[in-house]
């Protein structure tokens, strides 16, 4: 590892901007190398990856993994996946799920982190914040942004979040997994397929 890509992840991790806003006090939770091929970047930390410290621990990330086609081993590999989500801590629980991710975070620290990640081929941007963030172009609803994934393939793919919340979700649009899945994992499985640390 490069010694300014070391000296980039620690600083991140070691954040505690948001501190005074965060119900549990900060915990970073993201995951790198600079071999990276893929980055996946959520929405926040739910409680049980808090807790754990391990992104996507929950049965959300059983679903990705699902998505993606990926083992357990080969999803938490850091020199295959890059994982960095739009808030890195826990934000608290709101009304109706857990509360955004905090706003400060992503323009504090995704630009220096993506500069030390010069392998990245693919993005996965999951849910609206990722969205709004990084897609040039916009539509009104989540629903219309993964719609025309075709429009950002094929360096990145927008997904809606895997959360069993969004089971409704994916009943009433059957296109997601018979139309965009099936390009998602071979779209995946091709990158890595690239990588010198094989899955």
């Amino acid at each position: 590892m490069s010694s300014l890509f070391e000296q980039r992840l620690m600083q991140a991790r070691a954040c505690r901007m948001c501190e005074a806003h965060l119900p549990l006090g900060p915990r970073p939770v993201l995951q790198m190398a600079p071999a990276a091929r893929i980055m996946i970047i959520g929405q926040a930390p739910g409680l049980r990856v808090h807790e754990t410290g391990i992104p996507w621990n929950d049965p959300s990330g059983d679903t990705l993994r699902h998505w993606l086609q990926l083992s357990k081993e080969q999803f938490y590999n850091p020199e295959l996946l890059a994982i960095m989500p739009m808030g890195f801590c826990y934000p608290g629980r709101g009304k109706s799920g857990d509360l955004p991710p905090r706003p400060e975070c992503a323009p504090a620290w995704h630009e220096p982190l993506l500069e030390v990640l010069p392998n990245i081929e693919l993005t996965l941007l999951i849910g609206q914040y990722a969205q709004r963030r990084y897609l040039g172009r916009q539509y009104k609803t989540l629903t219309e942004t993964v719609r025309h994934w075709r429009e950002f393939s094929p360096t990145c793919l927008p997904l809606p979040h895997p959360s069993p919340r969004n089971r409704y979700w994916l009943a009433k649009n059957p296109w997601f997994e018979q139309e965009e899945l099936p390009i998602l994992r071979q779209r995946v499985h091709q990158v890595l397929a690239g990588s010198s640390f094989k899955p």
